[in-house]
Formats: structure tokens, C-alpha cells, sequence
């Protein structure tokens, strides 16, 4: 080791905590709304259906932005546009509390999910020059936002908890504001600086962006999303041929375009890789039906505050926290097939149980629900990425990263709209116990695609699991 490196190493810690702190802001926001749900409610005066629009609109925009900002990313460079998502992120969270309606609550989610998404593939982006600069691993670096971006989510409700109960659900916008400043500071004094690029035309970044691909896609969803969430009580019937013509173009669109949002064609030669995304978003369709579900029951049936239910969601956050290493070694030493099967087992336990929050609300028995929830959480994230890169070719790594984090995200949207399809009736006792059988029947058929799921062999890719 040089003195060079020994001096180097330093900064690039300084300059991983501050990627690491921008990465968490899109999982914590994600995750924080779920105790913000009934306060928003009671301010607004929307319904249970209408108020998972804030939660909707954020994923949306984070499904249709991160793809996009990974290819403003190489146009302007990643630190640049990290460093605009953070200004982008200050000013929507400090303005958005004084909204006099709920409408613009989820504009400013929207402007929020856009700012957020700009870190990741930033971050990405920047690891390679700092593993350069320092002489540590890329995996390892990688590994260190991996593991907080798995954190933020999981720690969201306690702390959006804590914050509506104190501050109001207003808090919950207001704390992005430092840490967009600290991360924004971090990046602007560590990180490197971004290379010459040879000046490309808006224009020609704006065609290979897929603009009229990401809108189809923006479209198809959130059509199908109205009709959904406005069954009750007249059908808007309207919906179902837009949303049928917007799929259809979005799927034209994308087979014709030479830089498409969605690549279809990876998608129909790469049925493993494929798999992986369906059993991903299938998954999150499972989590997030939880997530979002069970602080909702407690607060709306038996009567728990916001930071009550976010105190009881803490276990998820400290079984994730200790069991993600320990699924990272179960994968380097029994392989990723059979960490990927356990965790999937899990989950469906874990969902299963789920139904005794409406035998008991004891807060004990609550806890142990959400600790249960945790350890398939972190086994199954950390597995289904694995088996991503196992799946993929190499040379499609990027793009295939981006559509697994679609997968997430649609999966977050679906689960969103089941819940508010099934709590439009009122928060009950039997509403919950049909969310929870819904959830464990995807459970159950998420274990039984994990059959037809063989990624190769991780043994050559061990540093990509630590």
C-alpha cells in the first residue's frame, strides 16, 4: 500500500458515507409515508382509497426516473446530477408542508421521488473511480450502499413514526432537508469530480432517454390505477380501452426503439432473467402489502398513534440490519439457491402470521410479526439481487439493474392498490384477514416460481454478494 492510498482511503470513506446517506433518502421516503397515511386522512379529508395516491405517485415517478436519470447521469456526469437531485430534494421537502391541499402533497412526493432518483445510478456511477482512487474493492464499496439502502427502508416507519407524533405528518418532509444538505456537502467536498465528456445535444439525450416510452409506461399504469382505485362507486369504464391503447403503444414503442426504457427484447431472450423479475415484483407486491397494511390497521382498528405503530415496526429494522450479513455468507457458503428457497419459506410464514394482528393487537405480539417480516425482507433483497447479476449478461448489467428496480417498484404499486381496494370498506378485522390471505396466496406462488428460478452458479461472483 502507497502513502497515496493510505491518504486516499480516508476520502473515499468520507465520500461512500455521503452516496450511502443520498441512496437512503428514496427507501426511507418510501417507507416514512406508511405511519402518514391516517394523519393525512384526517387533515385532508380524503378516503383510504384516495390517500395511497401519495404513496402511488412517488413509486410512479421513481419507476419512470431512475432509468432516466441513469442516462442524464453519463450526459452531464454522475456528481453533477447527484448533486442537483439533493437541491431538487431541499427545496420540494421545504416547500411541500405548506400545501394547502392534498393534491399538491403528492406533487411534492413526485418531486421528491424525481430528486431521490437521481442518487442511485449517480452513485453507481462514481464507485468505480473511487475504487480506483482508494484501492478498494468495487463489491465492497457497492456492498456499503447496499446495505443502507436496505437499512433506510426498513427504519422509515420508526422514524416517520417518531416524527408525526411530535412534529406532525409534515416532519416526515421537513428532516430531508438536512440530510439533503449533509449528503449534498459530502458529495461536493469527497467525491470525485467528474470527468471531460465530449458535448452531446439535449436533443439527441433527450431521443435516446425514450421520453414517449417512459410517458406510455407512466400512462398504462396509472390509467389502470384510476380504474382500480375508482370501482367504487361507479366504474370509470373510460379507462379500460386507454389503458389498453397506451400498453399497446408502449409495447410498440419499445420493440421499435434502439435505446428503449424497457428493454422487451432482454426481456424474451433472457426468460431466467425474466423470472427473476416477476418473482421480484411478486415479493414486494408480498412486503409492502404488510408494510404499508399493518401500521394502517393499527392505527385505524385498534387505535395505536403514529409513532406507536412506528415503534412496533422497529424489530423489521433490526433483524434486517443484523441478518443482511449473515444472508450475504449464506449465500458465498451455501449457495444462492438455497438462501433464495429459505427466504422465500419465510415469507411465507412470515405473511401467514401476519393474520394474528387481527386475533390480538397486543404490542407484543406485533413485534414479533414485524421481526418475523424482517428476516425475509433482508434474505430474499439480498438473494433476488444475487440472482439478478447471475442472470444477467454482463454486457446488459446496466439496464437489467434498471428494470429490476421497476420490478420493485411496480410491485410497491400494486400492493398500494390492493390494500386500497380492499380497505375502501373500512379498516376491519376481516378486511385485514382478506389482505393477509391475499398476501400469503403471492407468497405461496412466489416460493413455486423460485422452482423454475437457476441462476448460475454465484461462486464466480462472491464479491458481488459481501
Amino acid at each position: 500500500m502507497t502513502p497515496s492510498d493510505d491518504r486516499a482511503r480516508p476520502r473515499t470513506g468520507w465520500a461512500v458515507t455521503a452516496l450511502s446517506l443520498g441512496t437512503l433518502l428514496n427507501p426511507l421516503n418510501s417507507s416514512m409515508i406508511a405511519v402518514a397515511l391516517v394523519p393525512l386522512q384526517h387533515d385532508f379529508g380524503v378516503d383510504v382509497t384516495a390517500v395511497t395516491w401519495v404513496i402511488t405517485s412517488f413509486y410512479l415517478a421513481s419507476a419512470a426516473g431512475q432509468p432516466l436519470m441513469g442516462r442524464l447521469a453519463d450526459r452531464f456526469g454522475p456528481r453533477r446530477l447527484f448533486l442537483f437531485g439533493m437541491v431538487v430534494v431541499a427545496l420540494a421537502c421545504a416547500v411541500t408542508p405548506f400545501s394547502g391541499s392534498f393534491a399538491a402533497v403528492c406533487a411534492g412526493r413526485v418531486a421528491l421521488a424525481i430528486g431521490t432518483a437521481t442518487a442511485f445510478p449517480s452513485a453507481i456511477a462514481m464507485l468505480r473511480p473511487l475504487a480506483a482512487q482508494s484501492g478498494v474493492g468495487t463489491p465492497r464499496l457497492l456492498g456499503r450502499i447496499q446495505i443502507a439502502n436496505t437499512s433506510g427502508a426498513a427504519i422509515g416507519p420508526v422514524l416517520g413514526g417518531a416524527l408525526v407524533t411530535f412534529l406532525g405528518w409534515q416532519a416526515i418532509f421537513w428532516v430531508n432537508v438536512p440530510l439533503a444538505a449533509l449528503t449534498f456537502v459530502g458529495v461536493q467536498l469527497f467525491a470525485p469530480r467528474d470527468a471531460e465528456r465530449a458535448r452531446t445535444p439535449l436533443s439527441r439525450t433527450l431521443a435516446e432517454s425514450d421520453i414517449p416510452g417512459i410517458l406510455l409506461f407512466v400512462a398504462t399504469l396509472t390509467s389502470l390505477l384510476v380504474f382500480l382505485l375508482d370501482l367504487h362507486p361507479q366504474p370509470l369504464w373510460w379507462l379500460l380501452p386507454v389503458c389498453v391503447v397506451a400498453a399497446g403503444l408502449f409495447v410498440w414503442r419499445e420493440l421499435r426503439s434502439t435505446h428503449p426504457f424497457l428493454d422487451l427484447r432482454l426481456l424474451a431472450a433472457n426468460r431466467r432473467l425474466l423470472m427473476v423479475y416477476l418473482c421480484f415484483a411478486i415479493f414486494n407486491v408480498v412486503y409492502y402489502s404488510a408494510f404499508f397494511g399493518l401500521p394502517q390497521y393499527l392505527q385505524t382498528h385498534d387505535g395505536y398513534s403514529a409513532g406507536a405503530a412506528g415503534l412496533l415496526m422497529f424489530p423489521l429494522a433490526a433483524v434486517t440490519i443484523v441478518v443482511t450479513p449473515l444472508a450475504a455468507r449464506a449465500i458465498e457458503s451455501i449457495g444462492l439457491r438455497p438462501t433464495l428457497l429459505s427466504g422465500a419459506v419465510a415469507l411465507v410464514a412470515g405473511a401467514a402470521l401476519l393474520a394474528v394482528a387481527a386475533i390480538t393487537p397486543a404490542p407484543w405480539a406485533v413485534l414479533l410479526l414485524t421481526a418475523a417480516l424482517g428476516i425475509p425482507y433482508c434474505v430474499v433483497s439480498i438473494a433476488m439481487n444475487q440472482a439478478l447479476y447471475s442472470s444477467a449478461r454482463p454486457e446488459d448489467s446496466g439496464v437489467a439493474a434498471g428494470i429490476f428496480q421497476t420490478s420493485r417498484y411496480v410491485g410497491a404499486i400494486v400492493a398500494t392498490t390492493v390494500l386500497g381496494l380492499l380497505f375502501s370498506g373500512g379498516t376491519t378485522a376481516s378486511s385485514w384477514l382478506t389482505a393477509v390471505t391475499v398476501a400469503t396466496a403471492l407468497a405461496v406462488v412466489h416460493l413455486a416460481l423460485l422452482v423454475f428460478v437457476r441462476p448460475r452458479s454465484p461462486r464466480a461472483e462472491q464479491p458481488a454478494a459481501a
